[in-house]
């Protein structure tokens, strides 16, 4: 699949995808307020997928990440793109934020290398003072409460 760069007219269709998947303009992580439409992206084929990052060198992190059509390997492509693209540029680990209740996302980045770098309980009672939009229950039913970090180092 092609990953590029995102470009000046991906900008509208990003901040729509961005807008009904993560319910905002922005995400908060880590205490940290992040507007995931001002970051760089990954854009995936006919734009079937994005994935935004921060870069804070030695380390950057997936901020968001989205396949429009799950299950057909856009993610794994976007998070390769990326991983390739940062190692090129000297950054030596790569690192995405989830909450407790994403299982799905705890599979997928155990498969592709990532490991528990941090648990921070009760973090996202904290961003919810940032976001009160934030879901206090989440997938399968789960109450979200809790930020799981992961790692990936970068060759």
């Amino acid at each position: 699949m092609n990953v590029r760069k995102k470009t000046a007219a991906d900008q509208p269709w990003i901040e729509e995808t961005l807008e009904r998947f993560w319910g905002g303009r922005i995400v908060v992580a880590h205490g940290e307020v992040f507007e995931p439409a001002s970051l760089p992206a990954l854009i995936a084929g006919e734009r079937q997928g994005i994935l935004t990052y921060s870069l804070d060198p030695p380390a950057a992190e997936i901020v968001t990440i989205n396949s429009l059509e799950p299950r057909r390997g856009i993610g794994t492509a976007l998070v390769e793109a990326l991983a390739a693209e940062l190692a090129a540029q000297g950054v030596r680990e790569l690192r995405v934020c989830t909450t407790n209740d994403n299982l799905d996302t705890l599979r997928f980045y155990q498969r592709r290398g990532f490991r528990l770098a941090a648990l921070r309980p009760g973090a996202v009672e904290q961003a919810r003072l940032l976001k009160a939009s934030i879901p206090r229950v989440g997938n399968f039913g789960i109450p979200r409460h809790d930020e799981l970090e992961r790692a990936r180092p970068l060759p």
